[in-house]
């Protein structure tokens, strides 16, 4: 018996059988997964004190600029001074660990050396190792050194970020052409030429890359901070918030202070993807075309 090919339409109505709703359908359950605290949170940070025990889950409040005030008068505006630090800690961290990223994985790409796989491979094995591991004998270091409950203990363990070098590493391998880093030194340029003016223009999506997952890490890190510093003055936001869950079970009025505080917190993160996400092109030799 003869046959007849499918047409565009008949295999559109074959894609939306069972097999081809079903990725849909995860993704959908995924994204309803992801979104559900957030949205909960939106809609609770706007209840007043006697709305958010009283009103079902997702019913709108009318307490949310209340609550705006309460949280900055708190203390005299210690979450904003707890929102600087975790701008100083993110900030100032994941710009260090991007360039120190940018510059090892660049040369572990392009550069021979006796132990250059070694180095890699014990790179590989330190993101395995979690940071709960670490974060005790870091405190011993530093606290050896005079550098525990301050600034520095928090910011310089973050530096060094095992996936943030192997990533510049892999991304170095299929951005900087090898031919075009040979070129460059034939015309006379030195190993830093090289790398200012060729390789990091090319690994520039790469490297802001690393950035926004070293920025996320550390805005959400809580127990780094929680194991170093004392002084709350000094804490980053989730360690303030902390403290005041902390204090929530005996003062149930703190809640409308963390749950805004929480969404404020989500907000420079949201922020930074929306403003960041136009450097993640696809063409790899972008950067070199306007440099």
């Amino acid at each position: 018996m003869a046959t007849t090919p499918l047409t565009g339409a008949g295999r559109r109505r074959r894609g939306r059988g069972p097999a081809g709703i079903a990725p849909t359908a995860i993704l959908l359950l995924g994204a309803l997964y992801c979104l559900l605290p957030v949205s909960w949170v939106l809609v609770a940070a706007g209840k007043s004190k006697a709305e958010l025990f009283s009103t079902s889950t997702f019913a709108p409040g009318t307490g949310l600029l209340s609550n705006l005030a309460d949280l900055a008068a708190y203390r005299d505006g210690v979450f904003w001074l707890w929102m600087l630090n975790t701008l100083l800690y993110a900030g100032g961290g994941a710009l260090l660990s991007t360039a120190v990223s940018a510059v090892s994985g660049y040369t572990l790409a392009k550069y021979r050396f006796p132990g250059r796989n070694l180095i890699f491979n014990l790179l590989l094995g330190g993101v395995l190792v979690p940071a709960v591991v670490l974060a005790i004998p870091q405190y011993l270091l530093f606290s050896r050194i005079g550098l525990a409950d301050t600034y520095w203990s928090v910011l310089l363990p973050q530096i060094l970020s095992p996936y943030g070098i192997y990533l510049a590493r892999v991304y170095a391998t299929a951005a900087v052409p090898d031919a075009l880093l040979e070129a460059g030194r034939i015309d006379g340029a030195g190993h830093r030429l090289l790398l200012g003016r060729i390789a990091l223009p090319l690994m520039l999506p790469g490297m802001v890359t690393i950035f926004l997952f070293q920025f996320v890490a550390i805005w959400n890190n809580f127990l780094l901070p929680f194991i170093m510093l004392g002084d709350d003055q000094r804490f980053p936001l989730t360690v303030g918030l902390y403290t005041l869950l902390a204090a929530g079970a005996n003062q149930p009025s703190l809640y409308n202070l963390i749950l805004t505080g929480t969404l404020l917190s989500i907000i420079p993160l949201i922020a930074l993807f929306l403003t960041m996400q136009r450097y993640w092109r696809t063409d790899l030799a972008g950067g070199a075309v306007k440099s």
